[in-house]
C-alpha cells in the first residue's frame, strides 16, 4: 500500500489555502536568530544588510524572524559578507520549514532541495514553482475559507522560498505538463495572465526546464485520474504524489510508481513537444 498522510491537501499546497498552516519551526528562528546577531556584529541594520545581500528587506527580515525559508544564494552571501565561517552553511542543513505542513511533506520540501528531477502534471492550476507572484495572491484568495493577513503573508512567502529550486547551482531537471485550460481561463483577469504566459515563456527556455502543454483537444489523455508528481533523489529513489478533493498520498510502492511512471510518459506522448508548447504559449501571449 502507498505511504500517505490523510491529513495533508496538496491542492491547499498549490492554492495556498486551506489544509494547515505552515507555522516557523524551531530550525528557522534558530537559524534567523543567528543571521540577525552576525548583522548587528558586523554592525548593519536591516535596511544596509538588505543593500548589501541584493535582497529585499521583507526577505530579509523574515529570515531573521524565521517566517522565511533563506534561499540558496542568501546563504551564501551571508557566509561571505558576514564573516560566519562556515556556519551558516552548516546551520542550512538542518533546516525544516515547519510544523503546520503535514510530515509527509515535510519531507518532500527536503528531498525537494536535493532532487535530481522533477516530474509535474496539472489540471487545476499554473503548478506552485511557476506561478508569478501576482497569480499566487490571485488563487490563494479564491475559494473559502480567506486566510488572514499574516497566514496569506507567511503562505506567500513558503511559496516564493520554494522557487529557488528553479535556479538551484546543480540543476534540477524539471519536466512540467499543464493543461491549456489552465490558461485560457485568464485566472485573476488579462494583467495577471499576462504576466503569468510572459514567466511560462521565460521559464520555458530554461536549459533545466521541459514545458509541454496539454492542448484543449486531445481525444486521448492519460491523465484523466488528476494531477501528479514524481521525484527522483540523489540515490536514483523515485516516489511519487497523487490527491484526491481532501486527501493525498505520498507515493513509494515500487507497483503504484511504475503504474504513475508510465501514466506520465504517456502524457509526454500526448502533450505538444516543447517547441510546440513554447510556440504556442507566446501565441496566446500575442492575443492578449
Amino acid at each position: 500500500m502507498a505511504d500517505y498522510d490523510d491529513d495533508y491537501d496538496e491542492d491547499d499546497e498549490e492554492r495556498g489555502c486551506g489544509g494547515k498552516e505552515p507555522e516557523r519551526s524551531d530550525s528557522l528562528r534558530t537559524f534567523g536568530a543567528f543571521v540577525k546577531a552576525l548583522r548587528q556584529r558586523a554592525g548593519l541594520t536591516q535596511e544596509a544588510w538588505a543593500e548589501r545581500s541584493g535582497y529585499s528587506l521583507s526577505t530579509c527580515a523574515g529570515v531573521e524572524q524565521g517566517r522565511r525559508f533563506p534561499p540558496p544564494l542568501f546563504i551564501d552571501r551571508a557566509e561571505r559578507e558576514l564573516d560566519a565561517g562556515g556556519a551558516l552553511r552548516e546551520a542550512a542543513k538542518h533546516l525544516s520549514r515547519g510544523n503546520g505542513i503535514a510530515a509527509w511533506f515535510r519531507q518532500w520540501a527536503k528531498m525537494e532541495l536535493t532532487a535530481l528531477s522533477l516530474y509535474t502534471y496539472e489540471c487545476r492550476v499554473v503548478p506552485g514553482l511557476l506561478q508569478t507572484e501576482a497569480y499566487t495572491k490571485t488563487v490563494m484568495r479564491q475559494v473559502p475559507p480567506i486566510p488572514a493577513q499574516e497566514q496569506f503573508d507567511e503562505r506567500l512567502a513558503l511559496r516564493l522560498d520554494r522557487q529557488e529550486l528553479l535556479h538551484r547551482k546543480k540543476p534540477v531537471m524539471f519536466s512540467f505538463i499543464i493543461e491549456q485550460a489552465l490558461l485560457e481561463r485568464r485566472t485573476g483577469g488579462e494583467d495577471i495572465t499576462k504576466g503569468q504566459l510572459d514567466h511560462l515563456i521565460a521559464c520555458a527556455e530554461l536549459d533545466n526546464i521541459e514545458l509541454q502543454i496539454m492542448p484543449l483537444v486531445q481525444p486521448q489523455h492519460a491523465g484523466l485520474d488528476g494531477p501528479l508528481r514524481l521525484l527522483e533523489t540523489p540515490e536514483h529513489r523515485w516516489f511519487g504524489y497523487s490527491e484526491g478533493q481532501q486527501t493525498g498520498q505520498l507515493i513509494s510502492e515500487p507497483e503504484a510508481l511504475s503504474r504513475l511512471q508510465m501514466v506520465y510518459a504517456k502524457l509526454r506522448s500526448q502533450a505538444l513537444t516543447p517547441a510546440d508548447s513554447l510556440s504556442l504559449l507566446k501565441r496566446m501571449r500575442g492575443a492578449l
